[in-house]
């Protein structure tokens, strides 16, 4: 995958995950700056989801753990634990807002 590739499928992806939050009826702002999308919980926390272009992965920040996810297969996988990102990120939103949003 070119970098130009890796940048239009990550920010497709982002702009997707906004379009989902902003579908839904939960209490969770966000702000995409820069290709950061930083999710603002209701408990006061932040979920921050960045490119790593270098490496073409995407990298989440929640309050438990850091995640560092590749594309395998058009899937977005962490490299550790093996979890798609669509599950940890609304496992995040879950935990840190109490809210329950599919991503």
């Amino acid at each position: 995958m070119t970098d130009s590739e890796f940048h239009q499928q990550v920010d497709e992806l982002l702009i997707s995950f906004e379009e989902i939050i902003d579908d839904s009826d939960v209490e969770l702002d966000y702000e995409n700056s820069n290709s950061i999308l930083t999710l603002y919980c209701r408990d006061g926390s932040q979920i921050i989801l960045n490119k790593q272009t270098p490496l073409h992965q995407i990298w989440v920040a929640t309050k438990a753990n850091g995640h560092h996810f590749a594309l395998i297969n058009d899937v977005w996988v962490d490299n550790r634990t093996q979890q798609v990102l669509s599950a940890v990120l609304t496992e995040a939103v879950k935990n840190q807002g109490g809210e329950n949003v599919s991503f």
